[in-house]
């Protein structure tokens, strides 16, 4: 009998696994326990064939596999290489005493080459956790693994290489698991967590001719973490507006790199060779998106795509359009920052701090209010149109933005548009005040709604709004006769004040004035127009 220690994903946590291999007399036959998946127990077939096409003997005996602990469902083909190792080894054919602490982890080709599996990265983190001292993985998942920094990660392009190593024929595997003797290794210093420099995905916001105010708004958003909508005709620019929010926002502090990383991971879409992601993400779903899809879970839950967007942009373009059960359940996810999912006996907790911005049409036809074209559409359509989106949806999005028809003298000016870096810039410090607000010296660092910590304004709780969003007497006038004229929801009003105070950081103001205030408050179309 061997032991070979492995890991598994669960949500997006990384739990070790002890991959028990036992070979005894009988007649032939393999079998795999542990509540494993298909894609589990057709390792069978894939171990058998990669051991004979590397030159070694696969036993003709029972051959019973137990992956442990036996309650925890397993799934994907990453058991395939401490499988065949811990045949090897059951079977005589390699010694065990470097399987150790050190965990194994890949999938195999027919041939005995290894191939990359999902979730590494979160592997390596619960590994570490455990107390595991060595990780083996194939050769172009090394990156991703090492930057868990806590553990010594090895790689091997073969089956073969494994086994020469633990034969002792091969000295070490990349220069580093030779030399575990029971502490945590330091060997992959060059592979911590490094956020890298926001480039916005090669799109700047100077592309964008005219929509200053725009402009601005998008600033205020990128600022303080606000959602955002945007309402203008078609070809007003509200995706490029979008897709060009990236830009200038923050660069990735280490934790959210290594957060956003992790959830990429375990959805397989983290870039083939790289460690963390370097640029926020940006996701923009189609409209025919389910709510499964769109806010994550599944018969084995997977993150969503606001869990996919977490620490970025989820771009809904055409927002009534999308299905009303998947807009309505945004509404715990944008008030809470995570999804739980529940499965019987389980639940899965998904992060998804995301900023928001949705698009749509001032009408069905898109038309409504253009000076140049006509609309024709009939008040009730206008009505049914706006009323795909509920009042608690909206009610989440802090600012709600006309976005006008851009005329030819604006297409047409050779005037210079302000670039991405300057904006960013101006977030940055802005985000840089919030960062000194909300992370106190002396006592544990703020906490928001959801128990997470405060990274910035949009996220803060009550008690950051009573401390850090007082109003003058005359600003609180002005709330008072907002509050009434627009007749303003509680959360509402909660959202002014989050957004004025964006306002007056961006300015450099320890306090919220009324130029502050009233920026806010006018960033609430829907509102006014009812």
């Amino acid at each position: 009998m061997a032991r070979v220690l492995s890991a598994a994903v669960q949500g997006i946590e990384g739990y070790p696994i002890q991959v028990e291999v036992d070979v005894s007399n009988g007649l032939p036959s393999f079998e795999i326990v542990g509540l494993p998946d298909p894609a589990v127990r057709e390792s069978r077939e894939r171990v058998r064939a990669a051991l004979r096409n590397s030159g070694l003997e696969f036993p003709a005996r029972r051959i019973t596999v137990n992956l442990a602990p036996a309650d925890l469902r397993k799934e994907g083909p990453s058991f395939d290489l401490p499988i065949a190792v811990g045949l090897l080894a059951a079977s005589g054919q390699i010694p065990g005493g470097r399987l150790n602490g050190t965990a194994l982890v890949g999938e195999l080709s027919l041939d005995g080459s290894l191939r990359p599996v999902h979730g590494l990265l979160t592997m390596a983190l619960g590994l570490a956790r455990a107390g595991a001292i060595g990780l083996v993985v194939p050769t172009s998942s090394r990156a991703e693994a090492a930057c868990a920094g806590l553990i010594a990660v090895g790689s091997a392009g073969h089956l073969s290489e494994v086994v020469e190593w633990l034969r002792g024929l091969k000295p070490n595997l990349d220069h580093n698991l030779d030399q575990i003797t029971g502490q945590n290794s330091d060997q992959n210093s060059d592979h911590s967590p490094e956020p890298g420099v926001n480039h916005g995905h090669g799109l700047d916001l100077a592309q964008v001719r005219g929509q200053a105010a725009a402009k601005r708004a998008l600033e205020v958003a990128a600022a303080g973490g606000h959602n955002l909508l945007m309402v203008g005709p078609p070809g007003s620019g509200k995706t490029m507006l979008a897709r060009r929010l990236p830009a200038i926002l923050p660069d990735f502090s280490p934790d959210e790199a290594l957060e956003s990383s992790q959830i990429h991971s375990v959805a397989g879409l983290l870039p083939a060779g790289t460690g963390l992601l370097k640029t926020r993400p940006f996701r923009a779903p189609h409209h025919g998106v389910s709510a499964a899809a769109l806010i994550g879970g599944g018969s084995y839950p997977r993150p969503g795509e606001v869990s996919l967007a977490h620490r970025g942009v989820l771009f809904l373009d055409e927002i009534p359009e999308f299905r009303r059960d998947a807009i309505e359940s945004l509404r715990g996810p944008l008030e809470d920052g995570r999804v739980a999912v529940t499965r019987t006996g389980r639940s899965f907790q998904f992060p998804s701090r995301f900023l928001l911005v949705a698009g749509m049409n001032p009408c069905p036809c898109g038309y409504q209010g253009d000076p140049e074209r006509i609309c024709r559409c009939p008040p009730r359509e206008v009505e049914r149109y706006y009323g795909r989106v509920s009042g608690p949806v909206l009610d989440r999005i802090d600012l709600h933005i006309l976005v006008p028809a851009v005329r030819y003298e604006q297409v047409s000016s050779e005037a210079t548009e302000e670039p991405s870096a300057a904006v960013r810039a101006r977030v940055q410090a802005a985000r840089e005040l919030q960062r000194r607000r909300f992370a106190y010296p002396e006592v544990p660092p703020s906490t928001g709604p959801g128990g997470s910590p405060v990274h910035c304004n949009a996220e803060m709780g009550p008690d950051e709004l009573k401390e850090f969003c007082r109003l003058s007497t005359e600003c609180r006038r002005l709330m008072e006769s907002a509050f009434r004229r627009l007749g303003l929801s509680l959360r509402a009003h909660d959202r002014i004040l989050k957004v004025a105070r964006t306002v007056a950081d961006l300015e450099g103001s320890e306090e919220i004035r009324v130029p502050h205030l009233s920026e806010a408050i006018q960033y609430r179309v829907l509102d006014r127009q009812g």
